[in-house]
């Protein structure tokens, strides 16, 4: 491909031209579903890291209230996760089989299901925010520092679910485009509004951590009104019709039946996530501030590549739809070799840099030494990670969803957190030895999840 060429089919992909993914070549398939799931993946990663450089200014204390209210949020965003997992291989599987209709059936479903639960999740979250950052190992002062920021995350979740939902739905009907629109969108007035929210602005009072809350919850709600936008304005495949504001049961019980898969992934994903960070949090104010940057580092790279692997679940779900299942797998494996070697260049950056990049977000020299070692163990195994990622969302998108859960568990309960505790309090390695259980248990995800793949039970799961 010519850089001219290139240029061409990027701008194509990033517009959001129609296409039929079951038809192009699949390089130009995986190339213009991945260019806008890349760069949408790309501004959720550099809010992630823009958020915790304003936060980091606060001090070690406004650090670690993100990380305890983050690690019991990713447990509610499993539900919404999972969802979107649902929404994904039902509208691909629907698209690929010529039934837009049926797909724009499901999506509003799909989106009145989230509605509730964020509603309920709000209430409860905005009673219990003290409780929650005790019960994760929070000092006392950062639970009388951070229990607003605590309250204003939960009490603004609705909006975190449904972007990630409706995303889930355009890109399950190729509409990558715009997702990344979306998000770009939210995530670009989150950026905005950080520091103007924190430090203040002109009239605009200095409101410390609770501004980061009220930036992320008013930028993540614009995204959200975008989405609607664009569903009700009908420019998108996927678009209401007055017989789409239907309660059909029989959809929401199938949309919750491949969502359980999906959530109990992500719940058992969090899960393992929030005993690591309790772990950490034994050592010390400084030692979970260094946890949670390196990890944020790590996740700016990761999502990037989810990118690639959210392409591949929309190709194997519209593919299957489709009937070729041949071309769905070919698919998968394009997706991972590429999202492999994108992990193995982050890798050597981040491992060549690793002090430098955590000292960017704190100076001071404990946290830069716990982050600066959690992110070289990690990244040793970066390529493994890449492979994971597409083979598990390869499953999610066909809509085997159960597969991947039974992965997760095995490996992530089963082996990572007795491994991470044993290394940790019995080796007395304490952070450290989380890091190094995070490196090798995800390295054997990837190894299992591929062998799973290769098996191919996949290609008869029926949605």
């Amino acid at each position: 491909m010519t850089f001219r060429s290139f240029i061409f089919h990027f701008k194509k992909a990033v517009k959001g031209l129609e296409e039929d993914f079951t038809q192009i070549s699949i390089k130009k398939a995986v190339f213009y579903l991945s260019i806008p799931m890349i760069l949408e993946m790309v501004m959720e990663s550099l809010f992630a890291v823009v958020d915790i450089f304003f936060v980091g200014k606060l001090g070690v204390f406004a650090v670690a209230t993100v990380g305890l209210t983050e690690s019991v949020l990713t447990i509610i965003y499993s539900i919404a996760i999972g969802l979107s997992m649902a929404a994904t291989a039902i509208v691909a599987r629907r698209i690929g089989e010529k039934k837009p209709k049926e797909a724009s059936k499901a999506a509003f479903q799909a989106i009145m299901v989230c509605s509730l639960f964020a509603i309920a999740v709000a209430v409860i979250g905005v009673w219990q925010a003290r409780n929650m950052l005790a019960l994760m190992g929070g000092e006392t002062e950062v639970i009388n520092s951070g229990y607003r920021y605590t309250q204003i995350i939960f009490g603004g979740n609705v909006c975190v679910m449904l972007l990630f939902l409706i995303n889930g739905i355009f890109r399950g009907a190729g509409n990558a485009a715009i997702a990344m629109k979306a998000l770009w969108i939210a995530n670009g007035f989150n950026i905005v509004l950080d520091p103007i929210l924190i430090f203040g602005l002109g009239p605009v009072p200095a409101m410390g951590l609770e501004g980061a809350a009220w930036a992320t919850t008013t930028g993540r709600g614009i995204g959200v009104l975008f989405q609607l936008y664009v569903l009700f304005k009908g420019s998108s495949v996927i678009k209401f019709y007055w017989e789409s504001f239907q309660l059909k049961w029989k959809t929401v019980l199938t949309i919750l039946k491949v969502a359980s898969g999906g959530m109990g992934q992500f719940l058992i994903e969090s899960a393992s996530w929030i005993f690591l960070m309790r772990i950490v949090s034994e050592s010390g104010s400084s030692a979970l501030a260094g946890y949670t940057i390196a990890i944020r580092l790590i996740i700016f790279a990761i999502l990037p590549a989810f990118g690639l692997a959210n392409a591949s679940a929309t190709l194997v779900g519209q593919n299957l739809g489709a009937l070729e299942p041949a071309r769905a797998e070919k698919s998968a494996w394009f997706s991972a070799h590429l999202t492999a070697i994108f992990l193995g260049v982050c890798a050597i950056v981040f491992i060549a840099g690793a002090g430098f990049f955590i000292g960017i977000f704190n100076q001071e020299s404990d946290v830069i030494e716990v982050g600066r070692n959690g992110l070289i163990i990690i990244c040793l195994g970066y390529v493994f990670f890449g492979y994971g990622m597409v083979m598990s969302q390869s499953l999610n998108g066909a809509g085997d969803t159960k597969t991947p859960t039974i992965i997760n568990l095995a490996v992530l309960w089963g082996f990572q957190i007795p491994f991470a505790y044993l290394m940790a309090k019995y080796l007395g390695m304490g952070a450290t030895g989380v890091f190094i259980a995070i490196a090798v248990s995800h390295s054997l995800h990837a190894v299992v999840s591929t062998w799973v793949f290769n098996r191919g039970s996949w290609k008869l799961v029926q949605v």
